[in-house]
């Protein structure tokens, strides 16, 4: 009997350019091996169009499975080896209540100008394109957000109030015009939890959702690097809390801490704030060079849900596996938000 790595080998020798398999940089080694393309999600999405391949296996979680069938060619098909691999950020934001937050917010007559991560539902994102916003990755987040303060008189920034504040602080915006809302949006009625008189003063309108992984590191692991190991450098992620970010020599996408550890001196030790997976994989990759460690290790549960074993069991029926889908009245305004931001980093 084949394991399931041959399994997943045999089936790519066989299915050739009809198949490519694209890995978020979360995934675990295992399945890493086996990506043609690894990279962050918007990254792999906006390649998925470019690619010859008629199947596209994305090994990542739900979000980004949708974000890729958003901008997918006619012909082509996305599949996602496990389609419980959701993001908890992500179902942080409802589509129906941000839509009654947008009308409860714009009822004084102000242009309020939606802007999601894309760590979010393609509902979400249709809701956001309906209302002439746009998207951000954690790369483009301070380009994105200064130009849609431009678009109107506020910005509700959504899902990750982190990332919101974080690049808040960036661009310089005052404390004073940044309103968080109430916890109580994700899951409850806008009505009860969205505090219109409060938020007319504010520029910058942030969703109270959160990354579990990246909200688990704390200012105290900084600080007693600080004084125990003086020289080593900390890296973020800016999904992390403000305090952390602050206090970090560096934050930064997925993309961004990749460069920081292949160009920082050798010698260097440094501690990077994200995903388990990610740090581990920079470790082996510069350990003759540099030590690099994980401020804390932190996995991500739905990432992780994306195996050999089901990405074989995926493979082995393919051509009748039920590809993920976005009707047409989600995919037109989200594809609509998503090429407002790809025209705007053009």
């Amino acid at each position: 009997m084949s394991t399931p790595s041959q399994t997943i080998e045999r089936i790519r020798e066989k299915m050739g350019s009809k198949l490519a398999i694209v890995a978020h940089h979360y995934q675990s080694d295992d399945v890493i091996r086996h990506a043609d393309i690894t990279g962050d999600s918007l990254e792999l999405s906006r390649k998925v169009a470019g690619l010859e391949a008629e199947h596209i296996v994305f090994c990542g979680v739900y979000f980004m499975a949708e974000s890729a069938a958003i901008l997918r060619r006619e012909n082509q098909k996305i599949h996602l080896p496990d389609t419980r691999a959701t993001c908890p950020m992500a179902e942080m934001a409802i589509a129906e209540n941000v839509d009654k937050t947008l009308e409860m917010l714009s009822r004084d007559g102000r242009k309020i100008i939606p802007l999601t991560y894309v760590n979010s539902t393609a509902a979400v994102k249709a809701v956001v394109g309906r209302w002439d916003g746009t998207v951000c990755t954690s790369a483009n987040a301070q380009k994105m957000l200064a130009w849609t303060l431009e678009q109107g008189d506020a910005v509700l920034f959504l899902p990750d109030r982190h990332l919101a504040w974080n690049t808040a602080n960036v661009l310089g915006i005052p404390e004073s015009e940044r309103f968080i809302i109430d916890r109580g949006v994700i899951e409850g009625d806008p009505g009860l939890f969205v505090d219109v008189k409060a938020a007319a003063g504010a520029r910058l309108i942030m969703w109270p959702g959160y990354c579990p992984i990246h909200e688990e590191f704390v200012l105290d692991s900084i600080m007693k690097i600080r004084n125990e190991e003086p020289e080593a450098k900390v890296i973020v992620h800016p999904e992390c809390p403000p305090e952390v970010t602050s206090a970090a020599d560096g934050n930064g996408s997925t993309s961004f801490i990749i460069k920081y550890c292949e160009e920082v001196e050798s010698g260097t030790t440094i501690y990077v704030a994200t995903e388990a997976n990610l740090v581990h994989r920079l470790a082996k990759r510069h350990k003759d060079t540099k030590t690099i460690k994980p401020l804390q290790v932190s996995y991500c549960e739905d990432m992780g849900k994306t195996t050999e074993e089901n990405l074989a069991a995926l493979l082995e029926r393919i051509e009748t596996a039920q590809p993920v889908n976005v009707t047409d009245d989600v995919r037109e305004p989200s594809k609509k938000a998503l090429e407002t931001m790809l025209q705007v980093c053009a």
